[in-house]
């Protein structure tokens, strides 16, 4: 009869009990670490920003300029348009609140923010920026670019420039900015002539009568569109394609946004110069453009005409500058 088999076998060798005391001090060892490890995890505080896991809800703003009880409010000029609703969520999904102020006029936005009834706005380019500061003794300032909008000729008359006859009337806006450069549309366009060439400043005084083919007549942004029926052309600001049921590409004419000289027509984000370093404003900003669904949305809205940039806000300033310097000389 063969013996039982121990419950417990004998070590064999003095090494193999060196060997499961090693691996029973290693078991505790961990498990040491463990509980340390747990209890400092315990201790850190929670991340935030938006690179950590769950970081809309820890970087919530819960009070000032972008909690929900105080939105940033921001002017603009067609909330209406879709990508607008895709700025207010992504700017949510950041932890910012925004409320957005609808204006049907252009020279609205700007004294709302002076006064302090906006943070913000985005409208306008610097050339506008420049001579609103001009004109009322104000001092905002951009804060970031979001694109460049050709600003372009349409016609429910004629297919092309050549089939516009001489002597026909042909519309533009009356804002002086968006007037000046309207004219020099015109001018590439070969409808008009202007003394010396033009520049960002020109007005009505300095068509060259005998040398052009059109006469112009200036209105209020939002009538060009409008004005189509009575005239053989008007300059629309892209704001206002739709009014007119017309789409981008029904253009027959337009300025090109590669140009170099075409800094001070680029759209911006304008503040108050107290404001200007402001974290929360600086953020939206980058927010609109990083946001790819606000870019490819705005690109969309213009009938793809649209050039998303951005310009250092250095460059900015230095154009608003040089464009109020040189209005203010103007005047």
């Amino acid at each position: 009869m063969s013996e039982p088999t121990p419950l417990v076998e004998a070590p064999k060798s003095r090494g193999k009990l060196y060997a499961i005391i090693a691996a029973a001090l290693v078991v505790v060892i961990a498990a040491i670490i463990a509980i340390v490890s747990f209890s400092n995890a315990n201790n850190q505080p929670a991340a935030t920003g938006s690179g950590a896991a769950g970081s809309t809800a820890d970087s919530t703003i819960t009070e000032g300029p972008g909690s929900a009880e105080d939105p940033v409010r921001i002017g603009v000029v067609g909330a209406s348009d879709p990508y607008w609703a895709d700025y207010v969520e992504a700017a949510a999904a950041e932890g910012i609140s925004i409320e957005l102020v609808d204006f049907s006029e252009y020279n609205q936005p700007n004294p709302a923010v002076a006064e302090g009834d906006l943070d913000l706005n985005q409208f306008q380019h610097s050339v506008y920026l420049a001579q609103y500061n001009i004109a009322s003794e104000k001092d905002l300032v951009p804060i970031g670019s979001t694109a460049i909008y050709p600003l372009a000729l349409f016609s429910t008359k004629y297919e092309s420039v050549e089939d516009i006859k001489d002597g026909d009337t042909i519309a533009i806006p009356n804002d002086p900015s968006n007037l000046a450069r309207a004219l020099l549309v015109l001018q590439s366009a070969g409808l008009v002539e202007l003394k010396d060439g033009g520049s960002i400043f020109a007005t009505l005084d300095d068509i060259d009568a005998e040398k052009s083919r059109v006469q112009v007549t200036a209105l209020e942004a939002a009538l060009t569109a409008t004005s189509l029926p009575d005239v053989a052309g008007a300059i629309i600001n892209n704001d206002f394609i739709d009014d007119a049921g017309l789409e981008a590409s029904d253009a027959i004419a337009q300025d090109d946004p590669a140009d170099e000289n075409a800094i001070p027509y680029i759209n911006i984000f304008a503040t108050r110069e107290d404001d200007a370093e402001n974290e929360v404003y600086l953020r939206l900003v980058e927010i609109f453009q990083n946001s790819s669904e606000v870019i490819d949305g705005l690109v969309e809205n213009s009938g793809d005409t649209a050039v998303p940039v951005k310009t250092s806000v250095a460059d900015l300033k230095k154009t608003l500058l040089q464009v109020e310097k040189d209005t203010a000389a103007q005047g």
